[in-house]
C-alpha cells in the first residue's frame, strides 16, 4: 500500500480571487535580502499579493515581520530581490528608472508614520510637491495655478485652511499627518499606502485622521494597504494579511467586506 503524500503548505488563496476585476496592483514571488557583512539576511520570503480598485486592504503583524519592508516594494520604493510588481499591467522593477518614477508619482499616493515634510516649505508647498516632481519647471509654471487650488481646496477641506503657510515646525502631529495626506491625493493616485499612519499620534488625532483616511479612500475609489498593528483598526477593512516572519501567513476578512 502506498505511503499518503505530504500537505504541501502554500501562502493562503486571495479571498478575492473570484473578482472579474483585474487588480491595479499585483506581486509575484516577493524576496528581499539584504547583506549584512559576509551574509545574507532574507526578510521577505516569496510573497503574491493582489490589489484591486477600490479596495481597503489591512497589512497586520508584529514589529519585524516584514510589514514596511513589503510596502516600500509594493511602492516601487525598494527593488526586490526577486519577484516582480506590477501596477495596471506594467512591470514597475522592468521600467527604466526616469519612467518607473514616473509611474510612481502618478499612480502610487504614500503616507508614512513619520510625516516626511520638507521643513524649509509651508503646508501648501509640501502638499504641492509631488507636482513639481512630476512636471518641467516650464510646465509646472504653465499649471502652478490648477494645481495651487486643488492643493489648496484638499488642505481646506482637510481643516488647515488658517495653517497653508505655516511650516512644519509650526504645527501638531496631527496637521502634518494631513498635510501628507494631502500631498498623498494631490495627483488622484489609484493607489494609496499608508505605513502606521496613526502611529505618532494620540487618540483623538488619530481618529481624525483615520477618518479622513476612510472617507477619501470611498470617495476616491482608492485601492488602499493600511499598515497597522491596530487589530481593531485592521478590522474596519475589508481585508486583513497578516504576516508572520517575512510572509502572509493567513487572510480574513473585515467588518468593511
Amino acid at each position: 500500500m502506498e505511503s499518503p503524500r505530504p500537505t504541501l503548505l502554500s501562502a493562503p488563496a486571495p479571498l478575492a480571487a473570484a473578482s472579474a476585476v483585474p487588480p491595479v496592483l499585483r506581486a509575484r514571488g516577493i524576496q528581499r535580502a539584504f547583506q549584512i557583512s559576509d551574509r545574507s539576511l532574507e526578510i521577505l520570503h516569496g510573497i503574491d499579493l493582489e490589489l484591486r480598485p477600490g479596495e481597503l486592504v489591512a497589512l497586520v503583524g508584529a514589529s519585524g515581520a516584514g510589514k514596511s519592508t513589503l510596502l516600500h516594494v509594493l511602492g516601487l520604493l525598494d527593488r526586490p530581490t526577486h519577484g516582480s510588481v506590477e501596477i495596471e499591467g506594467v512591470d514597475g522593477w522592468s521600467e527604466p528608472v526616469a519612467q518607473r518614477a514616473l509611474l510612481r508619482n502618478r499612480t502610487i499616493g504614500f503616507v508614512f508614520q513619520f510625516y516626511h515634510l520638507l521643513p524649509e516649505l509651508d503646508a501648501l508647498e509640501n502638499a504641492l510637491l509631488p507636482a513639481m516632481i512630476a512636471e518641467s519647471a516650464w510646465s509646472y509654471r504653465g499649471k502652478k495655478r490648477e494645481y495651487v487650488e486643488r492643493a489648496r481646496g484638499i488642505l481646506e477641506r482637510f481643516g488647515l485652511s488658517h495653517r497653508l503657510e505655516h511650516r512644519p515646525g509650526q504645527l501638531s502631529g496631527g496637521e502634518k499627518q494631513r498635510v501628507a495626506l494631502a500631498r498623498a491625493l494631490l495627483l488622484d493616485p489609484k493607489i494609496l499606502l499608508a505605513d502606521e499612519p496613526t502611529g505618532n499620534l494620540d487618540r483623538a488625532n488619530g481618529e481624525a485622521v483615520l477618518k479622513l483616511l476612510f472617507e477619501e479612500q470611498k470617495r476616491r475609489g482608492l485601492a488602499m494597504i493600511l499598515v497597522t498593528h491596530d487589530e481593531r483598526l485592521a478590522e474596519r477593512c475589508q481585508r486583513i494579511l497578516v504576516m508572520e516572519d517575512g510572509r502572509i501567513r493567513a487572510e480574513r476578512v473585515g467588518t468593511a467586506s
